[in-house]
């Protein structure tokens, strides 16, 4: 049962009010019918390769083509979602898919493809997907409001389980009857579904009052802001680990198909079942964390899952794997879920593409790696004993809970700019800079040691928001004085830093102003660069 100081997610109000945003309604259900035909895609391309190399490194690769291009391009991707208008970004990237998604079809249906051109064709397809991920997952919370966020986030996962379910199955019947070339053609159309309702969606206009961050700066923040938010990093190598072991179920799975039975329509029938599983497990999710911990959440889910992948490896029977499926399936909509809700929660809407964006950096970058590792390991060995040795990996993972614990959920991340705008003789230029900044604060010399204490716990607030040095420095003439000092790139960026600023951070700094005896005082100084005399 959930007990005070356990990192609980918050109860879902109303599951399905979203659904009453017309908006979202009609993205979610393009977005399905966009998700089944990536699912017919993913299953038709791994069958395909089994046709094509009976090599489990070539078949394994696969995913890895699948990952590769968000462990590359994530981060990249969420600088510019953050940076651009994200409805026109995710309407290029899935016009961009759609033109490859035609060329896979063509040439499957050519007769014309081989190993390495289905892996060259899948990067690309995949890498429409990685530049437009991070954009499509920051823009939910512009779609419906804050109270409806976690209630959309759980319809977005029902529905792409829904997808899961649906996609694969469809998949191995049509493989079978119609051929792969057929599956990558639906594919193909699948994107107009959503390229229609994202055209049609009238963003409001972003109202700037400072300029648009620059690629290598946006870049740059949010590497400070993932570098000095201790939860995110948490949270990043709890999903790298588990993600790198669970990644041998996607990889290895059309192979043990392949050896269960000749028909595509076994291992569709497999991931369908899991996805089947998938949606049981968001449905039940919301009682479920009412009642436990994260912590205990996840543990139940990673067990069950390592579970199957230890009865993939000893047993088989492809009808008691299909009901296992059911199991996985669960258990992996569970710690999906569980991560993606505490990502969404832990990023503040100036960084929210790039924290995402980073998420899936760690989470595909895992997967790739961990496919192509795993795929290694079965080729020497086979792949029963690999299932074997990462069933018992994902178990150990429960080991990580300790010293990995996730952070608390919700924070409140709204802006809180109260800082006074200084008295200035001249207006500086935005890209005047370094720019100096200084606190002071008087303070009961009885309270100093209580004082330091809590102020260096400004030190992350203030690296993550922008500042590129810190440092508290005492008064020698003054007993009671003290000096807080940070430096900023820009004038631009230190009035970021304003708008940075949280609701949750307000708190250390009512805690650092409690010990002052009268009111801070804050000066500013913009760098003054060396005058040449004129002759």
């Amino acid at each position: 049962m959930s007990q005070a100081g356990t990192s609980a997610l918050p109860a879902l109000p109303s599951p399905w009010h979203p659904l009453s945003n017309r908006h979202f309604r009609d993205l979610l259900i393009a977005d399905f019918v966009s998700d089944a035909g990536s699912f017919l895609q993913s299953v038709g391309a791994a069958w395909l390769m089994t046709s094509l190399t009976s090599s489990p490194l070539y078949i394994a690769l696969i995913q890895t083509a699948v990952a590769l291009p968000f462990f590359l391009l994530a981060v990249p991707a969420g600088t510019i979602g953050d940076i651009v208008d994200r409805r026109k970004l995710i309407l290029g990237t899935e016009m961009w898919m759609f033109a490859i998604a035609a060329v896979l079809a063509i040439a499957t249906l050519a007769g014309t493809m081989t190993p390495w051109l289905l892996l060259l064709l899948t990067f690309a397809l995949s890498a429409g997907d990685a530049v437009e991920a991070p954009a499509w997952r920051a823009t939910l919370p512009e779609i419906v409001t804050k109270a409806d966020l976690p209630a959309a986030l759980s319809l977005n996962g029902v529905e792409f389980n829904l997808a899961r379910g649906v996609g694969p199955g469809l998949a191995g019947l049509i493989v079978s009857a119609l051929g792969v070339g057929i599956t990558f053609a639906l594919n193909t159309f699948s994107f107009l579904g959503v390229m229609f309702v994202v055209a049609k969606w009238k963003r409001p206009a972003r109202k700037r009052e400072l300029p648009v961050e620059t690629f290598l700066g946006g870049m740059a923040a949010a590497v400070r802001y993932v570098r000095y938010s201790p939860g995110i990093r948490t949270l990043l190598l709890r999903s790298a680990i588990l993600m790198f072991l669970t990644s041998s179920f996607w990889a290895l799975l059309p192979t043990l198909a392949k050896k269960l039975s000749g028909s595509p329509i076994a291992y569709g029938l497999l991931l369908g079942l899991f996805g089947v599983g998938a949606v049981i497990g968001a449905f039940v999710l919301p009682r479920v964390r009412a009642k436990f911990s994260v912590e205990s959440i996840l543990a139940i889910a990673t067990l069950a899952f390592a579970v199957v992948l230890i009865s993939m490896a000893l047993l088989g029977s492809l009808v008691v794997l299909c009901f296992l499926m059911l199991f996985g399936g669960a258990a992996w909509t569970v710690f999906m879920s569980v991560f993606n809700i505490i990502a969404q929660e832990l990023a503040p809407d100036w960084v929210r593409s790039r924290v995402l964006a980073f998420y899936l950096f760690v989470f595909q970058g895992s997967v790739a790696g961990g496919s192509a590792a795993w795929g290694v390991v079965a080729t020497h060995s086979d792949v029963h004993r690999t299932f074997a040795l990462a069933g018992a990996s994902t178990a150990a993972c429960l080991l990580l809970q300790p010293v990995l614990r996730l952070p608390s959920t919700p924070v409140d991340l709204r802006a809180w700019n109260h800082w006074l705008r200084p008295t200035m003789f001249q207006e500086p230029d935005p890209d005047d800079g370094p720019v100096l900044v200084t606190v002071k604060y008087v303070i009961d010399p009885a309270k100093a040691h209580d004082f330091l204490h809590h102020i260096y716990r400004y030190e992350r607030i203030r690296r993550r928001d922008g500042a590129t040095q810190w440092g508290v420095f005492a008064d020698t003439e003054t007993p009671n004085v003290y000096v807080e000092s940070f430096l900023v790139d820009s004038w631009a960026e230190h009035e970021r830093q304003h708008d940075r600023f949280t609701q949750a951070d307000g708190e250390i700094e009512r805690r650092v102003r409690s010990f002052a005896l009268k009111p801070v005082e804050v000066k500013h100084y913009i760098h003054a660069p060396r005058m040449r005399r004129s002759t």
